[in-house]
């Protein structure tokens, strides 16, 4: 078909007419319908169906209505095997024209839009879903719902617990709905209601006929610390550990395995709870039944320790009898505190059975009984007798005292204040510390209610018989301060003895307070043996000097510079004179108190040298050797009465002599001074003579043994 040409087309003409100006109105109208009809008004995000209008090798063209097609990747069709031409599908709408004005549509997101409406519509109408096991995962299993994964925790895939998860992966199962997070798109599913809901006719079936005492045979579907739990066939019974044998188990699985059959005995049941107890040892008969009817109190029998508390331990005698050992018949030792400090758990021993009660099945044993009480041995009274010397183990130490094990059941107790004869201990601790071994003497036994009381410091010599000698009163010593306080001073004095000074005793005699770790002069004021007491006083070093002088000073005549005696003034003479003129003067008493000081320093003296010659650590038990009295201990006893009475002589004559300084009380105070004097005199000349008579003995006693050597 040929084409005419038209030259000098006439395209202003057409134009002026406009394209398509023949069509009248009704004709463009019924044209603008037509073209309408074949058009689809679509929104993004939405869900629309597609015919398939060709397949490529990596598309899928789909055709929806709209004025372009769309193509969907051909990899979302995978699961639509025999796809074809002409099929229709549901898909999503991305984008109605990207930037090459291409339709963008996705199967994938379409079908996971609705499997979101499917699955929230199956959560609000309890509906059942079905899916596919993807895999496993922690505490449970990955579904896949249409696109939407979800998790099935291992607590909801069945009624019994399920220790292989991988055994469910690639199957298909019916899931609820139990719940829908939408802040992180998680569903949660359960398998395990669909199954309970078949469970539940047979188990109010079971319930209606169970009764105590009742045996049923069930399956171990759940094993725990504490006992087992048995499925009896749509209802789940508790077997309490107690309740599985009647001897002691650590853990079910030492008798029990998982998915084992057996036959158990209803116990209680509580229909409101819904919960069963079951018991196991119950089917058979009960140990204590089975007991040897010849087995009584003193019967040695042998058994495992089972158990150890802080009281005690229990031995099993056979499964399901058993006694407690009480930890004070472990050993006849008192120190036994802990039971671990003598049996272990799973220790095979032998024990004698103290008390039996079959009625309430208790039983108690003891282990101390096999062996031979300490305290009613025979030889226990020689062995431990009065005075005897032993070594012990210190077990425990006290405000009062520290005891001592001798040997296991043989405990004494030293008293604080027999550890030492010279330091005062306030604690043992300041001495020994538990588990020293220490030397002891027996100072009192009471078999009856075992008592045994002892000592350290007897083991020695006791050195206050040496220290009245040596530190008798007004004796003078070098003492160092130690210790200092509001209520006095410590002293250490010589031999490592204590002794004590008031505070008024430590002023010095420049008005000064001595200080602590000063060493000084102190004079002995009191000594207390029973008492192990010095009481010491540094001012009366210095004070009983001037004391003395002021006393002696009040005997001496006083004239005035004319030589005639002042009035008021006298000899002591003209107060009275002696009747005899063999009666001691106030001469001889001087002299006598000479001799006293002689004598006493002898014996002192003597008294330091056995101190320093005596050893450190005199057995107690052995005695001193008998001796004599010592010549200067009765010399220091007859001057020490006239000492006494030569100074009430002195006091009594100077208290005279200040009465007689009053002229109206001169004759009074005469008489009761003559009177004094009198009486002391008298006293004096006699302890004198017999002085003398003591030292010519002494003196021919001494040329005596001269004369022999």
């Amino acid at each position: 078909m040929a084409v005419e040409v038209v030259d000098n087309f006439d395209w202003d003409n057409l134009g002026a007419s406009q394209f398509g100006g023949n069509y009248t109105a009704e004709q463009r109208a019924e044209m603008e319908q037509m073209y309408g009809d074949t058009l689809t008004t679509v929104q993004e995000e939405e869900v629309v169906k597609g015919t398939v209008v060709g397949i490529t090798d990596r598309d899928v063209i789909l055709n929806i209505g709209f004025k372009s097609d769309g193509l969907v990747p051909l990899s979302e069709f995978r699961d639509l095997v025999d796809l074809k031409i002409g099929d229709q599908v549901e898909v999503f709408i991305e984008d109605q024209e990207d930037s090459n004005g291409q339709l963008i549509l996705s199967r994938k997101k379409a079908k996971i839009k609705q499997a979101w409406k499917s699955i929230y519509d199956a959560l609000e109408n309890d509906t059942i879903l079905e899916g596919v096991v993807k895999r496993r995962t922690k505490g449970g299993l990955i579904m896949d719902l249409d696109g939407v994964e979800a998790f099935l925790p291992g607590s909801q895939i069945d009624v019994k617990p399920i220790r292989d998860f991988d055994i469910y992966v690639g199957r298909r199962m019916e899931v609820k709905v139990v719940k829908i997070n939408a802040a992180f798109d998680n569903v949660v599913v359960s398998h395990k209601v669909l199954i309970e809901k078949d469970l539940e006719k047979q188990r109010e079936a079971i319930l209606n006929n169970l009764e105590k005492g009742q045996i049923l045979e069930g399956v171990i579907k759940n094993m725990t610390n504490f006992g087992v739990f048995i499925d009896l066939g749509g209802v789940d019974g508790l077997l309490h550990i107690t309740d599985i044998s009647w001897g002691r188990i650590a853990h079910p699985s030492e008798v029990l395995q998982l998915d084992q059959k057996l036959n158990v005995v209803v116990l209680d049941f509580d229909e409101a709870k819904k919960r069963i107890s079951l018991g196991l040892k119950q089917l058979t008969p009960h140990p204590w039944d089975s007991l040897p009817a010849d087995m009584g109190v003193g019967t040695k029998v042998k058994g495992r320790i089972v158990n150890v508390a802080d009281y005690g331990a229990f031995m099993e005698i056979v499964p399901g009898v058993e006694g407690l050992i009480h930890v004070s018949e472990m050993s006849w030792s008192q120190h036994l505190r802990n039971p671990q400090d003598f049996i272990k758990q799973g220790d095979v021993v032998e024990a004698q059975i103290l008390t039996l009660d079959r009625e309430d099945r208790k039983m108690s044993l003891g282990i101390k009984q096999l062996s031979e009480d300490p305290w009613t041995r025979g030889d226990f009274g020689t062995k431990y007798a009065v005075g005897s010397k032993h070594n012990g183990l210190v077990r425990n130490l006290t405000n009062f005292g520290l005891f001592v094990e001798l040997e296991e059941g043989v405990d004494g107790l030293v008293h604080v204040s027999d550890l030492s004869w010279t330091k005062k201990i306030k604690h043992p601790s300041e001495v020994v510390k538990v588990g020293d071994r220490l030397d002891v003497v027996v100072l009192e036994l009471d078999v009856t209610n075992r008592r045994l009381a002892l000592g350290h410091k007897q083991l020695e010599e006791n050195p206050w018989d040496t220290f009245q000698t040596v530190f008798t009163p007004g004796s003078v010593h070098k003492a160092t301060i130690t210790e200092k306080n509001d209520r006095g001073a410590v002293l250490e004095l010589p031999y490592g003895i204590e002794g004590f000074a008031y505070p008024k005793s430590l002023v010095k005699e420049d008005g000064s307070n001595a200080e602590n770790g000063e060493q000084l002069d102190f004079r002995v004021v009191e000594f207390s043996k029973d008492d192990r007491r010095i009481v010491l006083s540094h001012t009366a070093v210095f004070n009983q000097q001037q004391e003395e002088d002021s006393r002696n000073s009040k005997f001496t005549k006083k004239k005035p510079a004319g030589g005639a005696a002042a009035q008021g003034e006298g000899k002591l003479s003209d107060l009275k004179k002696p009747t005899t003129a063999e009666k001691s003067t106030l001469g001889d008493l001087d002299a006598l108190s000479a001799l006293r000081d002689k004598m006493m320093g002898t014996e002192r003296q003597a008294g330091e040298q056995k101190l320093a010659a005596a050893p450190k650590a005199a057995p107690a038990a052995e005695a001193p050797a008998t001796e004599a009295p010592a010549e200067g201990g009765i010399l220091a006893a007859v001057t020490g009465a006239a000492s006494a009475a030569f100074d009430k002589a002195k006091e009594v004559a100077g208290e005279a002599i200040d009465a007689a300084t009053h002229s109206d009380a001169f004759n009074k105070a005469k008489e009761v001074a003559g009177d004094a004097i009198d009486k002391v005199t008298e006293v004096a000349g006699d302890v004198v003579e017999k002085a003398k008579g003591l030292v010519a003995g002494d003196e021919a006693a001494d040329k005596k043994d001269e004369e022999k050597a």
